[in-house]
């Protein structure tokens, strides 16, 4: 074992995961305290490392002009994939009806309603991504808010100059103190890996593909849908890297994201595996990498087009054209305000349902079985971050392709 690498032995802890969920069923919960252990280190490192690699990174760019134009093309990058994504979540549950014939009484639904909370507005969201108090917002682990703070820091490092070099040495420093961290910590994700994924075929097996079945399939295959309709495209034409070679390097990141269901969980692998096995300049990828684990949730705008499609055609409630572009509207919206933990979905998903004005009794069912869908969701999530910084990465010659065809 010692001879594989950390990403060969995650793909062979998920396997074993399998596996075991498959052999020992609900009893293999026994093993729960692994996974939950494992989270809980990562949730240690996430927010640290995100303040640290962003506030560097910035830092690093000398150049203001350039870190604009990167700034600039991140946020282009993410939003208008999180529109077409959310485009085609709408399509592939218009195209398949997940909701069309099922009859609301024979499904299993609790008497239990969940409490529904209003979406924010644009400018309530606007505000809300400013910390009135930076300290608080680490603490509180608000990530967007850590992520503006380390920008305003990491640009103020760059306009000082040669003023603010002990900063500067600082936070490179603070930075490869968490990777080390992180090092540590990813030593032991196959074990948590295995761990997490059993847990899950353990406690829900197949009995989930009954009366959602098609509902399951419906959200499975709008997010291959965005796979293949949108991020082939723009990694053949845009990153211009081997396609074939990208999935091969992604692989192991999806065995991550499949486990702990967390876009931030996530985050120390993503970075390790787009820097080192895919050639990704570090100052870039410090950057858009924690800036898309926040705010760029393709495989979540999926999921909340398909669920409000599901439950509208279950209630028989028809959307007009114009309440299809507020879905679209409202699902980047929900989706850039989504916590990148796991479950963080269900509550936005609520809050999507109340605004439209649809029941919410269905969603204690969802919820039931939400991880099976999330599994995907924080895969898509991720592989967009990852896509997304390919083609700034060619755009700004911080791609090593070399590295990337190794």
């Amino acid at each position: 074992m010692k001879q594989f690498s950390l990403s060969t032995k995650v793909a062979i802890g998920f396997v074993i995961g399998i596996v075991l969920g498959l052999i020992f069923k609900e009893d293999i919960l026994i093993i729960k305290p692994i996974g939950t252990i494992f989270l809980t280190l990562i949730k240690m490192i996430v927010v640290p490392l995100v303040f640290f690699s962003i506030a560097s990174s910035v830092a690093g760019i000398d150049n203001i002009q350039r870190l604009r134009r990167i700034g600039t093309q991140t946020l282009l990058y993410y939003v208008l994939t999180t529109l077409i994504a959310g485009c085609i979540g709408l399509f592939v549950a218009h195209l398949l009806k997940p909701g069309a014939g099922i009859d609301i009484a024979a499904l299993p639904i609790s008497a239990q309603t969940m409490e529904s909370k209003e979406i924010p507005g644009i400018g309530q969201t606007l505000v809300g991504m400013f910390p009135a108090n930076p300290f608080q917002s680490l603490v509180e682990g608000n990530l967007v808010q850590v992520i503006v703070f380390s920008l305003f820091l990491g640009i103020s490092v760059v306009l000082l100059g040669e003023k603010a070099q002990l900063v500067k040495n600082l936070m490179n420093t603070g930075t490869e103190v968490m990777y080390k961290m992180t090092s540590l910590v990813m030593a032991f994700s196959p074990y948590g890996v295995a761990a997490l994924i059993a847990c899950s075929i353990g406690e829900y097996g197949i009995q989930i593909f009954g009366p959602l079945a098609r509902f399951i399939l419906t959200d499975y295959l709008g997010l291959l849908a965005v796979i293949l309709s949108m991020y082939l495209l723009m990694l053949k034409f845009i990153a211009k890297v081997p396609v074939g070679m990208f999935f091969k390097k992604i692989l192991p990141i999806w065995a991550v994201t499949a486990s702990t269901t967390s876009s931030s969980g996530t985050l120390p692998v993503t970075t390790e595996i787009v820097e080192k096995k895919m050639g990704v300049h570090n100052e870039l990828a410090q950057f858009t990498l924690p800036v898309g684990a926040t705010m760029n949730m393709n495989g979540a705008v999926v999921y909340y087009a398909a669920a409000v499609i599901f439950v509208s055609q279950i209630y028989g409630v028809e959307l007009d054209l114009t309440s299809q572009i507020i879905l679209i509207l409202l699902t980047a919206l929900v989706s850039i305000g989504s916590p990148g933990i796991p479950g963080g979905g269900i509550v936005m998903t609520v809050m999507l349902l109340s605004t439209m004005g649809l029941p919410l009794e269905i969603m204690g069912l969802i919820a039931g079985m939400y991880r099976i869908l999330d599994m995907g969701h924080t895969t898509l999530n991720v592989t967009g971050d990852v896509v997304s910084t390919l083609c700034i990465a060619r755009k700004e010659n911080m791609l090593d392709q070399e590295i990337f065809k190794s």
